[in-house]
């Protein structure tokens, strides 16, 4: 997954404006804009570098006349006092940009990082972790991206890439007496053969009636594990399987151990812990 620079420049420019960078009274009466320095981008923790080149947008749009020099690239493991690039030139034009591009990599960088550790949890294991589409508004692109840089796959993109009927599609299309399986089928139909069609699930008959029906994706929303295994059992030989609902560290290598074929973790990206990084003057 690459990153659109068309998209990083608009996504960027809009967190500029909203910081009033060409405001900043603080540097304007302290800071002569003749002023040279170096700065340079370290890790305080350890994770996975993500957004390194969102970063560099910010400083160069702030001004263009500035040096960023990228010693590591997106996907890197960091560690207490790693180096991750260089920037040098107007110190003013630095402290402009120092808090956004922060803000872009370290949360970035936060979501590589959890999505690492889910990886790593579950190694060994042929299941796929997988993020949500809940993300910040406007940020979806590197928050997907991010997840990629630690290891993880993305689901849906948006709501154009795939049908995922969920639980309300279902009580909407109940309520005027469609089955589960005219459900797929109006699915199927109105779409084509070509587009995936996903289903999302509370039960294990459920999730068979689904997989007779002739979907491709079967998600097992907050089913105990016991009801995971059973759904393998019966279902996991002619139907793609997919975990979600409250998936942490702790139970997600169980999960995986049932075996389904992915898993979902929204927590990837709603619930970020920002990796901590640090902008430190020559």
């Amino acid at each position: 997954m690459a990153l659109d620079p068309e998209i990083i420049n608009k996504i960027v420019d809009i967190a500029l404006e909203e910081d009033m960078v060409h405001g900043d009274i603080t540097t304007r009466v302290l800071v002569s804009p003749e002023i040279a320095t170096g700065a340079r981008l370290c890790a305080k923790d350890s994770g996975v570098l993500a957004g390194v080149t969102v970063a560099e947008t910010v400083f160069l749009r702030v001004d263009s006349s500035l040096q960023f020099h990228a010693r590591l690239v997106d996907g890197a493991q960091l560690n207490p006092g790693t180096e991750i690039a260089t920037i040098s030139g107007s110190a003013a034009s630095i402290l402009k940009a120092e808090r956004v591009a922060l803000n872009f990599i370290q949360r970035m960088s936060g979501i590589a990082s959890i999505t690492a550790r889910y990886i790593a949890t579950i190694s060994g294991l042929p299941a796929h972790i997988l993020d949500t589409r809940k993300t910040v508004p406007g940020l979806r692109m590197l928050d997907k991206y991010a997840v990629k840089m630690g290891g993880g796959d993305n689901h849906r993109f948006n709501l154009s890439d795939s049908i995922l009927i969920k639980d309300n599609h279902l009580a909407i299309l109940h309520a005027r007496g469609v089955s589960l399986e005219e459900v797929v089928a109006r699915a199927r139909q109105g779409a084509g053969p070509e587009v995936r069609i996903e289903i999302e699930v509370q039960s294990v008959d459920d999730a068979l009636a689904a997989a007779k029906a002739g979907a491709d994706i079967v998600m097992l929303d907050n089913m105990s594990l016991d009801e995971i295994r059973r759904a393998v059992k019966e279902v996991g030989s002619i139907v793609l399987l997919e975990a979600s609902g409250n998936v942490t560290l702790e139970t997600v290598r169980a999960i995986a151990e049932a075996g389904v074929d992915f898993i979902s973790v929204g927590s990837l990206t709603h619930s970020v812990k920002a990796l901590d990084i640090s902008l430190d003057m020559d």
